[in-house]
């Protein structure tokens, strides 16, 4: 029955979004938002999409943004490239939005980003970390650190922190995302004087991976690197430890939601985050404490770079002064500012130059938690 309640409350709240964002409503303007919503990572959706929600209220509440109110269009995409490029033809051809959030990962967003750039629509993802998904052209952006980033913070983190010296990669050879991690992590460890000791891979929807696990016992890692999503690392993660691997384990931002899903085999593991929610700058904090009050749930990065993402729009309609989709990428292009998962400018392929936060995974009055470790910049 709850459940039921939840889908009349969410077909309610779309259909009161689509008549404030209709063309016979001048003093509402929307914007569009693209999301997994459902589906293996509809956790990054979901998070997303309410931190953009709870921006856009914000403004709403302090009286709107050049006069207008705005209205939140959301579509779920299931994290599906096809579905991506149906809900963006949807928004921008009958909806009409000049500007769209989405998607959370990397497939959809880069195959919605052609057709964005050849509409001339603003397209922001949160959390699509592949290095192609800007490459369509300059109405494409991401706020988001790029895949080789991460891969370097975790190389870097694993040979100057952890002290690694031997390291063992397993990661899903069909995704961009996992294939881009492992890829820099592997450069930058060796670059750094590390052994690459194992060098595994698998095929999405995998769930066995004690072969893989065999050959990197028997190559003796100091480190396990795992650039892969959280759902694949639960299972990973009680594999390598069942056949008695118990150095660190270290991943990337997929691992966001891991100790909701795993138990104590994740300890000593460690991540590159976009946000750490124990944040103590006070834009963070003030975030922090509106997510919890407004949705009674702690907030994620995910749910801080949807949050941002929606202020990046934001502020780029301020500083043009305009809804304009090509005067408003021509101000998000020059923004220079400090935002919740810290200080935001854009580089000429319109990824923003900013640092990753390390959580590690610990265990806190019985209850598994990510605890910020270190932040590491861009050099």
């Amino acid at each position: 029955m709850k459940k039921f309640v939840f889908i009349l409350a969410a077909l309610f709240l779309t259909t009161a979004f689509v008549f404030a964002g209709s063309s016979q409503d001048t003093n509402t303007v929307s914007i569009g938002a693209i999301f997994p919503l459902s589906g293996g990572v509809a956790y990054y959706g979901n998070e997303s999409r309410d931190g953009a929600l709870l921006a856009m209220e914000q403004i709403n509440a302090a009286g709107g943004l050049l006069g207008k109110k705005l209205a939140l269009l959301s579509e779920d995409d299931e994290g599906n490239a096809e579905k991506c490029v149906n809900a963006f033809t949807k928004l921008t051809t009958r909806d009409k939005v000049g500007i769209v959030l989405g998607s959370s990962t990397s497939g959809p967003t880069t195959a919605a980003s052609s057709l964005a750039q050849a509409s001339k629509v603003v397209l922001i993802s949160p959390s699509a970390t592949a290095m192609d998904v800007t490459k369509a052209g300059d109405f494409i952006f991401r706020a988001c650190f790029i895949d080789p980033f991460q891969g370097v913070v975790g190389a870097d983190f694993a040979y100057d922190t952890l002290n690694a010296r031997r390291a063992a990669v397993l990661y899903d050879a069909g995704a961009d995302y996992n294939t881009g991690l492992a890829d820099a992590f592997k450069t930058q460890f060796k670059a750094l004087g590390g052994q690459l000791v194992a060098d595994e891979a698998y095929q999405t929807n995998d769930v066995d991976f004690n072969a893989q696990i065999t050959r990197i016992r028997a190559a003796n890692p100091d480190v396990v690197y795992l650039p892969n999503y959280y759902n694949d690392v639960t299972l990973q993660a009680k594999q390598l430890r069942a056949q008695g691997i118990n150095c660190a384990l270290v991943g990337g931002d997929g691992w966001d939601s891991l100790i909701d899903n795993a138990g104590d085999e994740v300890l000593n593991g460690f991540w590159s985050s976009g946000f750490a929610a124990d944040t103590t700058d006070p834009k963070g904090v003030a975030f922090v404490q509106a997510y919890q009050a407004r949705f009674n749930r702690p907030a994620s990065q995910f749910a801080a770079l949807g949050y941002d993402t929606m202020m990046l729009v934001i502020d780029s309609i301020k500083a043009a002064n305009s809804f304009d989709p090509s005067a408003v990428k021509t101000a998000m292009a020059k923004i220079n500012g400090s935002y919740v998962t810290g200080n935001i400018r854009f580089d000429s392929d319109r990824n923003p130059i900013k640092g990753a936060a390390i959580l590690e995974i610990v265990k806190k009055d019985g209850k598994l938690a990510n605890v910020y470790k270190a932040t590491v910049n861009p050099k």
